[in-house]
């Protein structure tokens, strides 16, 4: 590896590192740090091959958080979690803070994968509506549905919560 591709990997981490895990964490990876990590070694470990601008980099590198994802789910499908003993503790790690306010985690809780999936591609990630459905293996049209539906749910339970709230 190169001082240059190292210097692009760390800038990239910098960078993204923020959003990747933002979009992990809304669409409910069980381990969303470590995912993250897996994100970024797979850069790190394949920056020499890639070709492209910024904006390529950025499609590049939610493809690898979109296929960890799925990876990550499989997973949990097929092995739960472990259940801790009584009396013992997980370690204490600090995590970074939540990305969103608490009214638009639990508005993001009501959609469908699928909608959580192509919001905060589109809007934490802020991909366009062409790579948000390359990465997805979707039509542009399916996915301005599905953002289109999110939205609107996301709308509602936000002015609902705001009308009851205090």
């Amino acid at each position: 590896m190169t001082a240059a591709d190292r210097s692009r990997a760390a800038q990239a981490y910098r960078d993204l590192a923020p959003p990747v895990l933002g979009y992990l964490r809304a669409l409910r990876v069980t381990e969303p740090d470590d995912v993250l990590g897996e994100v970024f070694v797979q850069v790190v470990r394949d920056i020499g091959r890639f070709r492209g601008d910024e904006a390529a980099l950025r499609r590049w590198i939610f493809s690898i958080a979109h296929n960890r994802v799925m990876d990550s789910h499989r997973r949990t499908r097929r092995r739960p979690p472990p259940i801790l003993r009584p009396g013992l503790e997980p370690g204490e790690v600090s995590a970074p803070d939540e990305p969103f306010d608490d009214e638009l985690v639990e508005a993001l809780a009501a959609l469908t994968f699928d909608q959580r999936e192509v919001v905060v591609l589109r809007f934490v990630a802020d991909l366009s509506l062409e790579a948000v459905a390359r990465i997805t293996n979707r039509t542009v049209g399916a996915v301005k549905a599905l953002q289109h539906r999110a939205i609107e749910r996301l709308l509602r339970a936000l002015s609902t919560e705001r009308a009851v709230g205090p």
